[in-house]
């Protein structure tokens, strides 16, 4: 008998929780508690994306052969604790040597659409084998292409997707499915208009989830990770970070694109277009309980949180001749916009732009921004100046603006670091500044010891 459910909820669960065979059945235990839980998204096995990154980069044989094993050591580990592994094993071996085929590919003719095709066999397998987990324990489960709905442009390693189309896509392909079934499907993965596989840019399962949870009005989303939801700042960094119980979606949407690695930057778009909370908790520990993320909070706090994002480079822009300001600047965002540069932060003089540029969001993790024919057009008209090896460091709160002593507490603490740029006034929630990575968790102790401890 077919069961309707109108508030239904999303889950998602990141690669520690489906990172070996105790991790799944531990995160199906998660979704078997909640009957209303009816659509499961996935990320890849722990350290599965790095290897099949690796891979995508073009390897000589020895190494492409050990990156091979060590995947098929990570899948077979989990099913040889199945109880009947027989078919599932005929499926992996398949996608197995379609990591093989296209790795060797990759050596000869790379390109960043077989990067794509070849980094998806991540969510493909790890999609696979949890829904065997969840059948092995009598669930009615059912896998899904997640790429027959998450529709997107083609813009491989960070693609945007056709939030149209999804919505389009995702109502009679799943709607039908999650009334008869826990339907489990692959985060980070889309499909553009020529039907090559697409991925959405590192973390991109979270956004995954936020997206068919938009598409199908669900009444919750929950992500479940390895952290027991969103803290002051990096618990890993600093050992006194707090837990906060409830944030709301702009907070959340700062911290998450200001580097917090909880949330994908685009996740709370999504939820935020529908009003969906979003809950974080970690699959390892739910008794430990998490953050729901919601449209507002009571009572929120002039600082909320501090993030840190690195892989940061700081591009200058030098004008060789004396004219207007707005002709240098309209020239030089002319030439960045035509290269399709994503200009992050800004800050300007009469004769000197200068650029944050960050590309930790591509699934490579590597900048690709500043390429040999950006350069050069660049340098034909100013002089170009480029700082890598930086971290941005950003005070998140509320109306920062109207908050008195706001520079002080953020720099006081702070005299020994070389703080390269600092980026206030566009936003009235957030305080940004540039520094060494190397020194960056240094800094960011001192602020949290100042802000909240």
């Amino acid at each position: 008998m077919t069961r309707i459910y109108p508030q239904f909820v999303v889950a998602k669960f990141g690669g520690t929780s489906v990172a070996d065979f105790d991790s799944m059945n531990r995160s199906a235990g998660i979704v078997l508690a909640d009957d209303h839980v009816r659509l499961v998204v996935l990320s890849a096995s722990a350290g599965v994306t790095n290897l099949l990154v690796e891979l995508s980069e073009g390897l000589e044989s020895r190494d492409r052969m050990d990156k091979i094993d060590t995947l098929r050591t990570i899948q077979y580990n989990i099913i040889s604790r199945l109880k009947a592994p027989l078919v599932i094993s005929k499926e992996i071996d398949q996608l197995l040597e379609n990591i093989a085929r296209l790795a060797e590919t990759a050596l000869a003719t790379p390109s960043t659409a077989l990067s794509d095709e070849l980094v998806s066999h991540g969510e493909l397998m790890s999609s696979l084998l949890f829904a065997e987990v969840l059948r092995e324990r009598e669930a009615q489960a059912e896998w899904f292409d997640a790429r027959k709905v998450i529709r997107t442009n083609n813009l491989y390693g960070c693609a945007e997707p056709n939030i149209s189309l999804v919505e389009d896509q995702a109502e009679p392909h799943l709607r039908p499915r999650i009334e008869q079934a826990i339907v489990i499907t692959q985060g980070f993965i889309g499909r553009d208009d020529a039907g090559h596989t697409t991925t959405l840019g590192r973390g991109g399962s979270d956004y995954t989830a936020s997206l068919l949870g938009e598409a199908l009005q669900a009444a919750r989303v929950d992500i479940w990770t390895d952290v027991a939801g969103i803290y002051t700042t990096d618990p890993r960094i600093v050992a006194q970070a707090q837990r906060i119980d409830h944030i709301s979606f702009s907070e959340a949407s700062d911290m998450a694109a200001f580097g917090a690695k909880v949330l994908h930057p685009a996740t709370l778009l999504p939820a935020m277009r529908k009003n969906i909370p979003v809950f974080v908790g970690s699959s390892k520990n739910t008794a430990a309980g998490g953050t729901l993320v919601r449209r507002e909070t009571e009572d929120p706090p002039l600082y909320r949180a501090i993030a840190i994002r690195r892989k940061q480079t700081l591009l200058r822009l030098h004008s060789l001749h004396a004219q207007p300001a707005y002709l240098f600047f309209a020239e030089m965002f002319a030439i960045l916009a035509a290269h399709q540069v994503d200009v992050d932060l800004v800050t300007t003089s009469e004769s000197c732009i200068a650029l944050a540029l960050n590309s930790t969001g591509s699934t490579s993790g590597e900048d690709h921004t500043l390429t040999t024919a950006l350069l050069t057009a660049l340098s034909s008209h100013c002089r170009v100046e480029i700082e890598t090896g930086l971290a941005l460091v950003t005070v998140i709160g509320n109306q920062l603006h109207r908050g008195t002593g706001v520079c002080r507490d953020t720099f006081v603490d702070l005299d020994e670091y070389a703080v390269r740029m600092i980026f206030h006034g566009a936003s009235n929630d957030n305080l940004c500044f540039l520094l060494p990575s190397d020194v960056a968790d240094g800094a960011v102790i001192a602020l949290h010891r100042r802000l909240f401890e």
